[in-house]
């Protein structure tokens, strides 16, 4: 199925997506740098949180450099930089393997949709 002009036109639009990544990935160090005790008490899963938020981290970047491969590796080189970081966050523990992992399935599962997503335009 074509897209449409006015698809193809968002998907153009580079620099945005760029910007969003950035975006995003000043959310995602805030949320994992704050202090173990100003955590919000009711977060979901803190699983499907890495996942989701890595996989958009990873999707912008693939739409803003359409390069699948490397928007996976920054996106979970960024998530590996974090979790070394929060070695050091009072309240928190970092290198958490299973939080890499989640951070590393989202980025794929984001990059990969837009992979597609890439192509079908």
């Amino acid at each position: 199925m074509a897209m449409t002009s006015r698809w193809l036109g968002l998907l153009d639009r580079r620099r945005m997506w760029a910007w969003l990544a950035v975006l995003v990935a000043l959310v995602i160090a805030l949320g994992s740098l704050l202090p173990g005790d100003e955590l919000p008490a009711n977060l979901p899963s803190d699983k499907l949180n890495h996942l989701v938020g890595y996989m958009g981290l990873a999707a912008l970047i693939a739409l803003s450099s359409r390069r699948f491969w490397w928007s996976v590796i920054l996106a979970v080189g960024f998530g590996l930089v974090i979790e070394w970081v929060q070695l050091y966050v009072p309240g928190r523990s970092g290198g958490d393997m299973l939080d890499i992992a989640a951070n590393a399935m989202g980025a794929l599962i984001g990059a990969g949709m837009m992979a597609w997503l890439i192509r079908a335009a």
